[in-house]
């Protein structure tokens, strides 16, 4: 098959580039140049997706693969430039287009007519404040599932994955507690232990959304890996590195005290409110993906790629509390329970 992939080979665009090309796929990568591949001999068309979309005028391909629309704009413009392109265009969206979630037949976010205009007058870019990107973001990415269907009816694959991991994820989200569980020593962790945590390795998917390019499928599919605990997760670390660590569990009402950051100084932590507001982070149900034959690999194995990966990173992490922070955190914890 060939294969065109939208988006820079910075995270997953890199795993989708692998697993096609172990599969006798050719593919050509249309990116801004930002963020190198491992494969450097990968057909890569430079450009914006915004302003550049003539570049890929006289081409065809069997499927194009859109790893980064955000603004419904941009990714119209994308189907109808490659509407006689392209066979078919598989999106990937996100978790975060529910509003309430167990699988595909959930209900939708939606925008106010307010967050509608706000939305219209983001930059097609998709440059914004942190603050509008996170409000926005689950419903702009379900309009666009929807615009691409719109431009290509029945032609449409949209992906929606929970929380990726594995090597060359930028946001350290499982990279941070691998990490911080490799140093060793008392770890601060968030209770409550038995809090469910999803994550799907980035090759696990890649490989995945491949096979189902090969199948020429269509529809929608949820892509989440099996739920583990929160206290499962932090043994898997320690097994994977072979570590003295230790947890101290601290409660939310805490860590919300302390104005502890979720999700970034504490990755894949949420608190209990938030969690009921964002229930497809933690229990949504990837069934249907399954059944087309989405397999997962061990978390072991995940963490242990993860580590080996940052170890020759040689950079700070992006994500998580700094040493002194959670130092810091532990002590007011210790001396606040005595």
């Amino acid at each position: 098959m060939r294969l065109l992939i939208l988006g820079g080979p910075r995270f997953l665009g890199d795993h989708l580039l692998t697993a096609a090309r172990a599969r006798g796929h050719e593919v050509t990568l249309f990116h801004r140049g930002r963020h190198s591949t491992a494969t450097a001999d990968a057909e890569t068309i430079l450009g914006d997706r915004n302003a550049d979309l003539a570049k890929l005028r006289g081409r065809t391909w069997d499927a194009a693969i859109d790893t980064c629309g955000y603004h419904p704009r941009a990714v119209r413009a994308s189907a109808e430039a490659l509407s006689a392109a392209v066979e078919r265009y598989i999106f990937i969206s996100s978790v975060s287009v529910y509003s309430d979630a167990l699988d595909e037949s959930a209900p939708l976010e939606t925008l106010s007519a307010e967050e509608l205009r706000q939305a219209d007058a983001i930059d097609v870019t998709g440059t914004v404040s942190a603050a509008t990107y996170g409000k926005l973001y689950g419903p702009l990415k379900a309009l666009c599932e929807r615009v691409a269907e719109e431009v290509l009816p029945g032609r449409v694959l949209s992906i929606r994955p929970g929380v990726i991991a594995g090597p060359r994820d930028y946001t350290d989200r499982l990279t941070y507690w691998a990490v911080r569980v490799a140093r060793g020593g008392e770890v601060l962790a968030p209770e409550p232990p038995d809090r469910s945590v999803q994550l799907i390795d980035a090759r696990d998917l890649s490989e995945w959304i491949v096979a189902m390019a090969e199948a020429r499928a269509t529809g929608i599919y949820n892509a989440a890996g099996p739920p583990v605990t929160m206290a499962d997760l932090l043994e898997s670390c320690r097994a994977a590195s072979g570590s003295d660590a230790s947890w101290t569990w601290v409660s939310e009402p805490f860590l919300l005290t302390e104005r502890v950051t979720p999700w970034t100084e504490l990755p894949l932590w949420l608190p209990a409110e938030a969690s009921q507001r964002r229930p497809a982070l933690t229990i949504l149900s990837a069934r249907k993906a399954v059944e087309r034959g989405l397999r997962f690999r061990p978390l072991h194995d995940t963490i242990a790629a993860t580590l080996q990966w940052f170890s020759e990173e040689r950079r700070e992490l992006r994500a998580g509390l700094t040493a002194e922070r959670e130092w810091e955190l532990l002590r007011s914890w210790h001396a606040s329970t005595g």
